[in-house]
C-alpha cells in the first residue's frame, strides 16, 4: 500500500470505513503443507527495545494500517515492554490529541473489540512530536523524545516519496542517527528505474544498505510465505515444479475499490506501476525462485534476483502480443451503480491511464522453458480476490473417456485474499456400484481460519512491522530486486508509449477487458474462473 498522496497534505486525512471479508470454513485439511509462522508466538527470545518514529504519523497509512496493526502486536504481547512509538507530522497537535486520533482510527478499522487493558498499555507507549519535514532546523525536536542509547530507533516513513531525501538529510543532520538505527520505507520507491535510483541514492547516502528495510505488505502474508514451505518441504511438489510437470501459472491480484479518492495520484501512476511492479512481480519470484541455500535474507533475496533478472523483455516488437491494457467504465459492483475512471471525482476525461493490466510473462531459464506465467490486476473488477493458480500438464493417455473426453488438469490454487487458504483440484471416482468407473472434479481443501482456529492470525503489516522491530531482513526487499523489477517495467512502459489506441473499456464489477481472454486464448487456455 503506498501512502497515497500527490502532494503534502493541508489537514490530516478523513478516517474512512473500509470494509473487509471473513473467510470461509472448509473440510479437509492439508496439515502437510502448511507453514505458520509459530515463532512469533512461541519464540521467547529479548530483543533491544525500540523507538518506532512514524514520519506522517497522522496520514491515511498511519490511520488506517500501522496503528491497528501495532495494536495487534501489542495484544499478542510481541512489543518490547519497553519499546515507545512516536508519532511526527506537521500538524500541532498534544500528545493527547494524537492517542485519541489513535483510539478514532481503533474504533473505526480494527475488527475486534478493544481491550481496555491493552489499550492502556498501548496508549501508553504513544507520543507526539510536531515536526515540518521541509524545514530542517525542526528535526532537532527528536532530540527531547529519542534514547538512543537504550533504543533502537526506526524511522518509519510513512511519507510521499519526494519528501525522502530531505527526511534523511534532516535526520543525518540532526545527529540522532547511530549505527544501529533502522530505516523503513514504503512503496512507491520511484515510478520508474532513474527515480527509483535517486531515492535510493538519496537514502544511501545517510543510511548503509544493511539499516534500510523496504517493505512491500504482502510478501508478510502467511499464504505468501507459504510458498516456501509448500514448494521446499512438500517433496510431492519439490520435484514436480517445473516444465515438465507444470503447463502454465496464473497469478491474479483483483481489486473491488476504484480510486477511492486517490485519482491525482493513482492517474500518474497506473496499475502498471502501483500494482504489477512490486506485488505480482514479488509473488511471481516466490513462486519461480530456485531452492535457496538457506531462509535466511540474503539466500532468498539472491534467488529472487535471478528469477528477475530472467525475465523475457517486453518491448515494442511484442508488446501488443504479451500485454492487455483497461481502463474501467461505469458499472455495477455489489449491485451498486459506481461511476468510470473518467468519470471519478477531479478526472481528466482524456485521460488514457491503465487501471487493469494482464500479461504473458516467459522466464528463460532451465526451469521454466515453455511455461508462460499470466498476469492479471485491476481495479473495479467483480471482487476482492488474489490468487496462483499452478496448473499441472494433462495426462498423454486417458482410459476414463466414459467421465472426460480429455481430462482435466490438475490445479493447486493457492488464496492469498481474502480466504486464506490451499486447494488441490484433483480427480475422483464417484461412489456408486450401478456401472463402471465415474469421474468427479473434487477438491482437497486447507482454510487458514479452520485449520488453525486456535492460532492468532497476523495480517501483511503486522508481520513485516515486527521484523523491522527485530531488525530481521529477510523478508524486505533490497536495492537491487526493485532496480531490476524496474528496468523490467519500463521496457513495457516505454512499448505502451509507442502504441496510439487507448486502453480498451470494461465495465466495473467485470474480470476486465475481453481482450485478457485472447491473451490466454490465443494460447489454448482461459482465466481461473
Amino acid at each position: 500500500m503506498d501512502p497515497g498522496w500527490s502532494s503534502y497534505p493541508e489537514q490530516p486525512p478523513r478516517l474512512q470505513y473500509d470494509p473487509c471479508f471473513q473467510a470461509n470454513a472448509t473440510t479437509i485439511q492439508l496439515t502437510s503443507i502448511c507453514f505458520i509462522q509459530r515463532t512469533i508466538m512461541t519464540n521467547k527470545k529479548t530483543y533491544k527495545p525500540c523507538d518506532l518514529v512514524i514520519y506522517g504519523a497522522l496520514g491515511d497509512l498511519s490511520t488506517r494500517k500501522l496503528m491497528i496493526s501495532l495494536y495487534r502486536l501489542e495484544n499478542a504481547g510481541l512489543i518490547e515492554s519497553a519499546s515507545r512509538i512516536i508519532g511526527v507530522d506537521r500538524f500541532d497537535k498534544s500528545k493527547d490529541e494524537f492517542i485519541a486520533i489513535a483510539r478514532e482510527s481503533l474504533e473505526m478499522f480494527l475488527k475486534d473489540d478493544i481491550d481496555p487493558e491493552v489499550w492502556d498499555r498501548f496508549s501508553g507507549r504513544l507520543s507526539y512530536l510536531a515536526i515540518d519535514l521541509t524545514q530542517p532546523d525542526q528535526y532537532q525536536r527528536l532530540h527531547a523524545v529519542l534514547d538512543t542509547a537504550e533504543r533502537v530507533t526506526i524511522n518509519y516513513f510513512a511519507i510521499p516519496p519526494f519528501l525522502f531525501q530531505g527526511t534523511c538529510q534532516g535526520l543525518a543532520a540532526s545527529g540522532v542517527l547511530t549505527k544501529e538505527s533502522r530505516l523503513v520505507m514504503e512503496k512507491p520507491i520511484g515510478h520508474d528505474l532513474q527515480s527509483s535510483k535517486q531515492i535510493n541514492d538519496a537514502v544511501a547516502a545517510v543510511f548503509s544498505e544493511e539499516q534500510v528495510f523496504r517493505i512491500d505488505h504482502y510478501l508478510g502474508k502467511e499464504t505468501v510465505l507459504n510458498l516456501l514451505a509448500l514448494r521446499f518441504a512438500n517433496s510431492i511438489f519439490t520435484t514436480n515444479w517445473d516444465h515438465n510437470t507444470i503447463d502454465h501459472i496464473q497469478i491474479t491480484v483483483a481489486e473491488e475499490v476504484g480510486i477511492e479518492g486517490r485519482w491525482d495520484y493513482f492517474d500518474k501512476t497506473g496499475q502498471l506501476r502501483d500494482m504489477l511492479q512490486n506485488h505480482l512481480l514479488q509473488i511471481l519470484t516466490f513462486v519461480a525462485m530456485e531452492p535457496p541455500v538457506n531462509i535466511k535474507a540474503q539466500s532468498i533475496r539472491n534467488e529472487k534476483i535471478k528469477v528477475l533478472e530472467a525475465l523475457r523483455p517486453i518491448t515494442s516488437s511484442n508488446v501488443e502480443e504479451k500485454t492487455v491494457r483497461g481502463q474501467y467504465t461505469k458499472g455495477f459492483c455489489k449491485a451498486k451503480e459506481v461511476p468510470g475512471y473518467l468519470e471519478e471525482e477531479g478526472a481528466n476525461t482524456e485521460s488514457t491511464t491503465e487501471t487493469f493490466v494482464a500479461l504473458r510473462v516467459d522466464i528463460d531459464n532451465w526451469r521454466w522453458a515453455s511455461v508462460p506465467f499470466y498476469l492479471r490486476t485491476g481495479k473495479r473488477m467483480n471482487y476482492k480476490r488474489t490468487e496462483i493458480v499452478v496448473y499441472f500438464k494433462q495426462l498423454p493417455h486417458n482410459i476414463f473417456k466414459d467421465s472426460y473426453r480429455e481430462l482435466p488438469p490438475n490445479k493447486l490454487i493457492i488464496h492469498l485474499q481474502p480466504n486464506e487458504g490451499v486447494e488441490i483440484e484433483i480427480l475422483n471416482k464417484i461412489p456408486g456400484i450401478d456401472g463402471g468407473i465415474r469421474l468427479q472434479k473434487t477438491k482437497l481443501d486447507l482454510s487458514y481460519s479452520e485449520a488453525f482456529k486456535k492460532t492468532r492470525m497476523f495480517g501483511g503489516y503486522e508481520k513485516m512491522i515486527l521484523e523491522a522491530l527485530r531488525g530481521n531482513p529477510t523478508l524486505f526487499l533490497s536495492r537491487e530486486e526493485i532496480e531490476q523489477a524496474w528496468t523490467w517495467i519500463d521496457s513495457i512502459q516505454d512499448a505502451w508509449s509507442h502504441i496510439s489506441d487507448p486502453p480498451h473499456p470494461y465495465p466495473a464489477g467485470t474480470w476486465g477487458p475481453i481482450a485478457s481472454d485472447s491473451l490466454l486464448a490465443r494460447d489454448g487456455r482461459a482465466w481461473e474462473a
